[in-house]
């Protein structure tokens, strides 16, 4: 709302800090955000285990979503339980599967590969010839980076990447249809817990009593904001200046971002093989994210 002066002259409303930082700038913090967090959650590994990080980032992200939404399960029908249920397995698969990816490959070959989720969501149905030239660049690109035959990558990781992509994609078309039934972010939250309740067997046997150590709880903490709420807080503002197309383009940078994090925070140095695939996966996200009618949601 508007302010007077003593003259009686409106003045111009005040305007947030952030209101000054261009849109490009708040989406391009959120995805090296969202990378920093998953190279900090790396640094737990020895501690607690890819399982116990996961749980960690998931549970207190729970705590901090619960407390915001306080969402209520009462007068929930089947359908909405069954809705929040399958919500919160994708979850819970999404996050374990990267995780577990990212302690056996490079941040950024795992993120690139991840991307098969998104992309195939943004192409499923479609009948454009153009189409078929994004999937054809996503396919070389992850080819190339299975290097099928050639033993450099480790199969296994590359295996739980392509999972984690997989879960995404669901976690994708879950989101959408949880948004038009709960109000705000409630069914994020139940979601939350119920993904938190599937992780708990994991994270307990990877991370046992280390799980309680505050280092582990500190860092720990750092992983959700920097994954969840700084990004969330970003994308939000984002999106509320710049259109779903260019967001899309613009998140699609994310497997570049990931090879730069990698390789600043974790010391991972990617060959030119690695380079070019993740080069071509990004060129197809992009030329699909233009070509969608809406850009993916970003993960939790």
């Amino acid at each position: 709302m508007a302010t007077s002066d003593a003259a009686g002259v409106a003045s111009a409303p005040r305007r947030a800090p952030i209101d000054a930082v261009p849109s490009t700038v708040l989406v391009l913090g959120a995805v090296a955000s969202v990378q920093t967090g998953a190279s900090l959650a790396k640094s737990l590994f020895d501690d607690v285990g890819p399982g116990g990080t996961v749980l960690l980032r998931v549970l207190l992200a729970a705590i901090v979503l619960g407390a915001v939404w306080r969402p209520s399960v009462r007068g929930l029908g089947r359908k909405e339980v069954g809705l929040v249920l399958a919500y919160g397995i994708a979850l819970a698969g999404m996050n374990f599967a990267f995780y577990s990816a990212i302690d056996r490959i490079p941040l950024g070959i795992a993120v690139t590969l991840e991307f098969v989720g998104p992309l195939g969501v943004a192409v499923a149905g479609s009948r454009r010839a153009l189409d078929l030239l994004w999937v054809g660049l996503a396919a070389a690109g992850i080819l190339l980076l299975a290097d099928l035959g050639g033993g450099s990558t480790d199969a296994g990781g590359v295996a739980l990447a392509l999972m984690a992509g997989g879960f995404w994609a669901a976690y994708i078309l879950l989101a959408a249809r949880t948004g038009a039934v709960f109000p705000g972010g409630s069914g994020l939250a139940l979601a939350m817990f119920v993904a938190s309740a599937v992780l708990l067997p994991f994270g307990i046997a990877q991370g046992g009593s280390e799980l309680l150590s505050p280092e582990v709880l500190a860092v720990g903490a750092g992983v959700a904001m920097l994954s969840s709420a700084i990004p969330y807080s970003l994308e939000l503002e984002a999106l509320r200046r710049l259109p779903a197309r260019v967001f899309g383009v613009l998140m699609s940078l994310e497997p570049g971002m990931a090879a730069l994090v990698g390789f600043v925070v974790l010391g991972e140095v990617l060959g030119l093989r690695e380079i070019a695939a993740i080069a071509l996966v990004v060129v197809a996200s992009a030329g699909a994210a233009r070509s969608a009618a809406g850009a993916p949601p970003a993960r939790d």
